[in-house]
């Protein structure tokens, strides 16, 4: 018995569907890497801190300034006025206008650069004004402080969704004695 079978030559590789679909998926992999890697290098993480040590000290700093806020019973309300681009409102110890010069620090939720620090000068009857133009609409974090870093009233605030913002010195969660 004699077979007479011709081998027919096989097409190369590249001619072939299979090798390019297995394929697909590590170039895909491949792709998403060189991504991700141009994504963690082009855009730092800035809530990333490099010294633990330093900021355990601040938040102690923190609190004790929250618990002077308390002994002074601060009451802050203010109100942001989007049209004038102004934030307006009282500041109050135990019911009496507080006079003293003092800062509101405004931290964007995400992005550090629009942070802003206001300067507030209260009147005789403790109402202030503070320059605030295109605040933006969001959730942000405010810390009114005194003008020597003594006391210190914190909250976050979205303006658009409530409109009047009062932080009240003993309503604040750790102003407490531990």
């Amino acid at each position: 018995m004699q077979t007479n079978m011709r081998l027919q030559p096989a097409e190369p590789w590249y001619r072939h569907r299979w090798p390019w679909f297995l394929m697909i998926g590590p170039v895909l992999v491949l792709v998403g890497g060189v991504v991700m890697i141009w994504l963690a290098t082009s855009r730092p993480d800035a809530m990333v801190v490099g010294d633990y040590y330093k900021q355990g000290k601040a938040i102690n700093q923190e609190l004790r300034r929250d618990r002077a806020a308390s002994r002074l019973g601060l009451r802050l309300e203010a109100s942001y006025d989007a049209a004038a681009g102004r934030i307006t409102g009282t500041l109050l110890s135990h019911g009496e206008p507080v006079r003293a010069a003092f800062h509101i620090r405004l931290a964007h939720p995400t992005q550090p650069e629009r942070d802003r620090v206001l300067e507030a000068l209260p009147d005789a009857r403790g109402r202030f004004v503070a320059q605030a133009p295109a605040l933006e609409a969001t959730h942000w974090q405010v810390v009114a402080e005194g003008g020597a870093r003594d006391w210190r009233l914190a909250r976050s605030w979205s303006w658009q969704r409530e409109p009047v913002l009062e932080i009240v010195a003993d309503a604040q969660p750790g102003s407490g004695e531990g």
